[in-house]
């Protein structure tokens, strides 16, 4: 039976800019799946984000306002500690039982897997759909390509009739924005204006943590 898909999309979103929003929004269409951004806690591969948990949520909010196809899921904001993807597929899986769960990753994410926390196990709860952008090539290692390749499918249908297990390539529309060149600009009291949501300006408190503070 086919079943619409979950999609789980991860990151700290420091802040949350128009590429992650372009590519959850076209990762939605080619799948036809509800996708859920999820703000990242204590990310176990990198340095801590500049904006608060509290901070970021409000940026997501603002960002997602007046449409229907993304949402929010705070739940590993709730947990203390690192967030360990693997922790919040078996919430969901329980949460949701037979229903298809998608793991969004970039291509070069998808590339370091085997670095991730009890990396073999992602595949008995969530699909992987690896996003691409045209152009941009990234190098999978041998030992992640053998594991993945008799998983692999084109076919979106496959993912919405099989639980877990499955990889997908998703490709998008190429959109290179940084998150850390944002930060660079709004601390240089730069406007990035076409590079955020349009929600994120409403309000001067919601990019407050990346201005840099006027001397006394």
């Amino acid at each position: 039976m086919k079943m619409k898909p979950l999609a789980l999309f991860g990151g700290t979103f420091d802040p949350i800019h128009i590429g992650h929003l372009s590519v959850a929004w076209e990762a939605s269409e080619l799948l036809d799946a509800e996708v859920r951004l999820m703000p990242a806690n204590v990310p176990p591969h990198r340095p801590p984000p500049t904006a608060s948990a509290t901070q970021r949520v409000d940026m997501l909010r603002a960002a997602l306002r007046g449409q229907s196809r993304l949402a929010m899921d705070t739940r590993e904001l709730e947990r203390n500690g690192p967030s360990y993807t693997i922790d919040t597929l078996e919430e969901l899986r329980r949460e949701f039982g037979a229903r298809p769960l998608v793991l969004l990753l970039g291509a070069d994410a998808f590339a370091g897997l085997r670095s991730w926390h009890r990396w073999r196990e992602l595949f008995n709860v969530t699909h992987i759909g690896v996003i691409n952008r045209p152009g941009i090539e990234a190098c999978i290692p041998v030992e992640l390509e053998r594991a993945v390749a008799a998983r692999r499918t084109d076919d979106p249908a496959v993912i919405r009739t099989e639980t877990a297990g499955k990889v997908i390539e998703l490709s998008v529309t190429p959109f290179e924005v940084s998150a850390t060149r944002i930060r660079e600009l709004l601390a240089a009291g730069r406007d990035p204006r076409y590079l955020l949501p349009a929600g994120l300006f409403d309000d001067p408190e919601l990019l407050a943590p990346y201005r840099a503070i006027p001397s006394p």
